[in-house]
């Protein structure tokens, strides 16, 4: 199993260090309030030896080693919802750990007040409770802290779903607002469809794909879960295109490639065509030798999308899309790290490069 570390081995031995202080501080006032009774009265002088101090230093290396790698362990097994097997292994491995150490450090350093009966059962007992102790307490820690992370989890995906929700609202009243009665218009444009086919071919090309743009951008219903079919956005890029031909008589240089293979790929809407119209809207088009040049690989579950123009010398046109500071809002949204955006403005060309490595 590959150990994520949760829990650093720093911040485990602090911690140890703190309870093993708080408990010595607690022992040595407790010892300084029992009166001295006879000669089995234990005295300061009886603990610190360096015996005991050697054996408390050992207690203290093996306590912090012990829960760094169990609760370590243990987090790793419960946030990846392993089988009791998995658990077992580790815990017969924790087991044999306490024992041979409990049992060792009773040989190596044995109580001046150790009897021979307490050698065996009663030694026994105690290695048993304590061994359960220590693997009771990592287990409990580990529950506690995934428990914990994954509140803190869905929070934050909440926090970041709600915010998607107003982003994309916010983005739809921005252009339902720049339209005027656009239900009325798209359907004025179906009708002047109709009534362009006998008069020119070209016409009426045009006005079904101002049609088709229009139905993808007012459609409530091409997005789930705040995401469109990529075939859908490609599709809506293809008739950004097409209509920009039909506006400059196709003398417009644009290359388009699309490889890979959809398989219901999905993807947040208006991403890719906002990228294509800053071309459109900033580039010079007309140089053959200086096509945009835009490419979309699909390859299983990851996106890379590149779009490249020569910027135009002349004045620039005004945009009035989505904004790329909303579209990286976005995109921070809706995949967090699994996607870079890289931008590059050179003097006489204008490069942008989205990757999603999780679509």
């Amino acid at each position: 199993m590959k150990f994520k570390t949760r829990y650093s081995f720093w911040k485990v031995f602090w911690v140890m260090l703190g309870i093993y202080i708080f408990f010595g501080i607690i022992g040595i006032i407790a010892l300084s309030l029992v009166p001295a009774q006879g000669k089995e009265a234990i005295k300061m002088e009886a603990i610190m030896t360096w015996s005991h101090i050697l054996k408390t230093v050992l207690g203290f290396l093996f306590s912090t080693l012990f829960f760094y790698f169990t609760a370590n362990y243990y987090f790793n097994l419960i946030a990846r919802k392993k089988k009791f097997m998995a658990y077992l292994k580790i815990s017969v491995v924790a087991i044999i750990a306490c024992f041979t150490y409990f049992i060792g450090c009773n040989a190596i350093f044995p109580s001046k007040t150790q009897t021979e009966y307490s050698t065996t059962p009663l030694l026994l007992f105690a290695t048993t409770l304590n061994t359960f102790f220590y693997i009771g307490v990592s287990l409990l820690i580990a529950y506690l802290t995934n428990l914990r992370d994954g509140q803190k989890q869905r929070k934050v995906l909440e926090a970041q779903k709600m915010q998607l929700e107003v982003e994309k609202s916010q983005a739809n009243f921005n252009f339902l607002k720049a339209q005027i009665n656009p239900h009325f218009l798209h359907n004025t444009l179906n009708f002047l469809y109709a009534r362009s086919l006998p008069y020119s071919a070209e016409l009426s090309e045009g006005i079904l794909t101002l049609s088709d743009i229009m139905r993808y951008a007012l459609s409530e219903g091409n997005a789930r879960d705040g995401k469109a079919p990529l075939k859908d956005e490609i599709e809506h890029v293809r008739n950004v295109i097409k209509i920009n031909q039909l506006r400059f008589s196709n003398n417009l240089n644009v290359n388009f490639e699309v490889n890979g293979v959809l398989n219901g790929a999905m993807i947040i809407p208006f991403v890719l065509i906002t990228l294509v119209e800053n071309a459109f809207k900033h580039g010079d088009l007309k140089k053959q030798e200086y096509p945009i040049d835009i490419k979309l690989n699909v390859d299983r579950n990851k996106l890379y999308f590149y779009c490249r123009n020569k910027k135009k010398s002349g004045p620039k046109e005004l945009s009035t899309g989505i904004g790329l500071e909303n579209i990286k809002n976005r995109l921070d949204l809706a995949y967090g790290q699994n996607y870079s955006l890289n931008i590059k403005d050179e003097p006489e060309f204008y490069t942008t490069e989205l990757t999603i490595t999780q679509l």
